[in-house]
C-alpha cells in the first residue's frame, strides 16, 4: 500500500498545503481581531476557540458565535474566512475525486487489491499468464476439478471477461505485463501453495521472460510454455523447462496417426480432446496420398511427421523459395483447381490447408471438395474470430492452436499418468487400439471421456492404505463399485497401473492393489467423483468390501462374532 499513499501524498500535496494555510490564516485573525465580552470589556479570543469555532465554520455547520456575540469586525472577517475555507475545501475535495478517478489510481489499488487476496491463498494454485483461447479453457477446466487458479493479463478486455465468465470457482485476475518479475510476485509466483506457471501468451518472448523468472524465484516450480518457434522452443529447454508445447508439431503428430493408424489416433483423441471425434470417423479412407497446401511452420512439422510414417506427400506454395530441396512439389497456393489438379487431388486421399490466412484456406477446401468430393480435410484456423465459418465448414480436422495446447497442458496437470499412456500405447497395433476404442465408447457413450489417477498412499488414497495396513486384500474392481449400491458398477475401467516403475496397459480389474501403487482410470466425470468417495473414506470403502458397516465400540464387534 506504501505507493498508493505516496501517490495520494504527492499529488494531494498543493490542496493540504492551501487547506492548512487558510485555516492557520483563519485562526490567527480571530486571534488578533479584538472582540468584546458580556460585560463590555475588550476580549481577544485565543487559540482554543478560535481552532474550535473555524473547524464547525469551514465545514459550514454553524454552532453560532462563541463564546460571546461577535462585533462587526469579527464578523467581517468571518465572512472572508468562510469563504476562504469552503473554496479550499471544494478544491481539495475535488483534486481528491479527480485522483481516485484517474486510470492509473485505480490501477494500483486493483494490484494492491489482487496481490491481498493471492497472498491469503491457503490452497494449491496454477498461475496462467495469457487468457486468451488456451488460458480460458485451462481455467474453465481447472474450476470444473475444483482446481484454483490466478490470470494474468496485459489486455484489460480479458481480464473483464474473466470477471463475467461463469466459473464455479473465484479466478482472481491481474493487468499487468507477465514479463515482469514484479507482476508474477504479485500473482503468487513465490507463494508456498503455488502448484505451477503456464505461459500462455501469444508472444514467445513473453513466455520466454516468464519461464527464466520462473526458474529463477522458483526453481521448483513447475513450468509449462507454449512456443511456436524451433529456436524458442532450444531456448526454454536449454534452462530446465518442465513442458513445452510447440502447437503445429502436436497437431503434426496428432494428424500423423490418423493417416496411419485411425483407431490409434481415436483412442488418443478421445483422452485429450474434450469433443472427441465420432467412433465412425475412423472407416474413412487416410492412407494414400496427402495434399499440404501451404508450406510454412506447420507444414513443415507436418512433412517430418509423415515422412517417418512413409505417407506419400504432394507439397504446394506460392513461396518458390520455400520448397527448395524438397521433392514432389508444386509452385501455388492451392486455392485455384488447376493447381490441385496437377498436385492430383482426384486421387488424393487427404488435403492441409495450412496457410496463415482463414480466407485462402478455407478457399482450398472447398475448391478441393468440388474436386474430390470424399477427401478428407484438414484446415487450419488462425483467428479465433473466424469460429463459427469453421465450424459449418465441414471440415474433417479443424487445427485451431489454442485448443490445442490448451488440451495437451490439461492431460498433462490433470493426470501425469496420461501422457505416459499415450507414449507407451503407440507401442501396440490399430487392432489393439480397435478394442480399446470399442470399450471406451460403451462406457461413455457420446459423452465426454474423463481420465483420473492416484497413488495409493496416505495423501492420495487413505481408506486404501489403512485397508492394505490392517492385511485386507482390495482388487481394482472394489474400487469401481458405486457407494450406495455395491452390486452397481461405474462407468469406467482402469487404463494403466503403474508398480515400482514398471507398467501394466489395461490391467485385469482382479489384479490386488498394493501400497506405492499408481493407477490411471477412464470414463465418465461422476465415476470420478464417485471414486474419490472410495479411496477416501474408510466407511465406504469398507462397505464395498465386506458389505456392512464398520463396528468401532466393543460390544458391536462382540455381538458380530456370535
Amino acid at each position: 500500500m506504501n505507493d498508493i499513499f505516496y501517490l495520494l501524498l504527492r499529488r494531494l500535496r498543493l490542496p493540504l498545503i492551501t487547506v492548512i494555510v487558510v485555516y492557520s490564516v483563519a485562526i490567527v485573525g480571530f486571534v488578533l481581531i479584538p472582540g468584546q465580552d458580556d460585560q463590555g470589556n475588550v476580549w481577544h479570543m485565543d487559540f482554543f476557540h478560535a481552532i474550535y469555532f473555524v473547524s464547525f465554520m469551514g465545514s459550514t455547520i454553524g454552532f453560532g458565535e462563541i463564546p460571546y456575540a461577535f462585533t462587526s469586525a469579527q464578523r467581517a472577517w468571518t465572512l472572508v474566512a468562510i469563504y476562504g475555507t469552503v473554496i479550499a475545501w471544494l478544491y481539495g475535495i475535488g483534486s481528491m475525486l479527480a485522483l481516485i478517478q484517474e486510470p492509473v489510481f485505480g490501477r494500483m489499488r486493483r494490484r494492491r487489491a489482487f496481490a491481498g487476496e493471492v497472498k491469503n491463498f491457503n490452497e494449491p494454485f496454477y498461475l496462467i499468464c495469457g487468457y486468451g483461447i488456451t488460458g480460458s479453457a485451462i481455467v474453465e477446466k481447472l474450476c470444473k476439478r475444483g482446481m484454483r487458479s490466478v490470470v494474468i493479463d496485459i489486455e484489460q478486455e480479458r481480464i473483464d471477461r474473466l470477471e463475467m465468465d461463469d466459473l464455479s470457482i473465484r479466478v482472481p485476475g491481474l493487468c499487468a505485463d507477465a514479463a515482469l518479475p514484479e507482476a508474477l510476485d504479485d500473482a503468487g509466483l513465490q507463494h508456498s501453495t503455488c502448484v505451477g506457471v503456464l505461459a500462455l501468451t501469444n508472444n514467445d518472448n513473453v513466455n520466454l521472460s516468464i519461464s527464466i523468472a520462473s526458474k529463477l524465484l522458483a526453481p521448483e516450480r513447475l513450468v509449462i510454455s507454449r512456443t511456436e518457434t524451433e529456436v524458442n522452443a532450444r531456448n526454454l529447454g536449454s534452462f530446465g523447462t518442465d513442458h513445452i508445447i510447440d502447437p503445429f508439431r502436436s497437431y503434426a503428430e496428432y494428424l500423423s496417426l490418423a493417416a496411419h493408424s485411425p483407431y490409434m489416433h481415436l483412442v488418443y483423441d478421445w483422452l485429450v480432446n474434450p469433443y472427441h471425434r465420432p467412433l465412425s470417423s475412423a472407416y474413412k479412407k487416410t492412407s494414400g496420398r496427402w495434399i499440404i497446401c501451404g508450406f510454412g511452420r506447420f507444414g513443415k512439422a507436418l512433412y517430418q511427421e509423415f515422412l517417418e510414417q512413409d505417407v506419400e506427400l504432394v507439397l504446394l506454395d506460392d513461396d518458390a523459395s520455400q520448397l527448395q530441396g524438397y521433392s514432389n512439389h508444386f509452385v501455388g497456393l492451392g486455392t485455384e483447381a488447376s493447381t490441385l489438379e496437377k498436385a492430383g487431388v482426384k486421387d488424393a486421399v487427404a488435403i492441409v490447408a495450412g496457410t496463415d490466412n482463414d480466407a485462402d484456406n478455407l478457399s482450398i477446401i472447398m475448391t478441393a471438395r468440388e474436386l474430390n468430393p470424399n477427401l478428407v480435410t484438414v484446415v487450419r484456423q488462425n483467428l479465433s474470430s473466424n469460429k463459427l465459418v469453421y465450424k459449418n465448414s465441414k471440415a474433417d480436422f479443424i487445427m485451431e492452436p489454442g485448443r490445442i495446447i490448451a488440451n495437451r497442458i490439461l492431460a498433462k496437470i490433470k493426470t501425469p499418468l496420461l501422457p505416459v499412456f499415450i507414449e507407451q500405447m503407440q507401442q501396440f497395433d490399430d487392432v489393439w487400439a480397435h478394442t480399446l476404442l470399442n470399450r471406451m465408447s460403451s462406457v461413455v457413450k457420446d459423452r465426454e471421456l474423463d481420465s483420473w489417477s492416484f497413488a495409493i498412499g496416505k495423501q492420495q488414497a487413505p481408506a486404501v492404505t489403512t485397508m492394505l495396513e490392517e492385511g485386507r486384500q482390495i482388487k481394482l474392481s472394489k474400487l469401481m463399485k458405486h457407494a450406495r449400491e455395491r452390486q452397481q458398477e461405474l462407468p469406467c475401467f482402469p487404463l494403466m497401473l503403474r508398480r515400482n516403475g514398471e507398467l501394466k496397459l489395461l490391467p485385469g480389474e482382479l489384479t490386488e492393489l498394493q501400497l506405492g501403487d499408481e493407477v490411471l482410470f477412464c470414463g465418465l466425470t461422476e465415476a470420478h467423483q464417485q471414486m474419490d468417495w472410495n479411496v477416501n473414506n474408510y466407511n465406504i470403502l469398507y462397505y464395498l468390501l465386506t458389505g456392512e458397516d464398520p463396528s468401532y465400540n466393543l460390544l458391536a464387534k462382540l455381538l458380530k462374532k456370535f
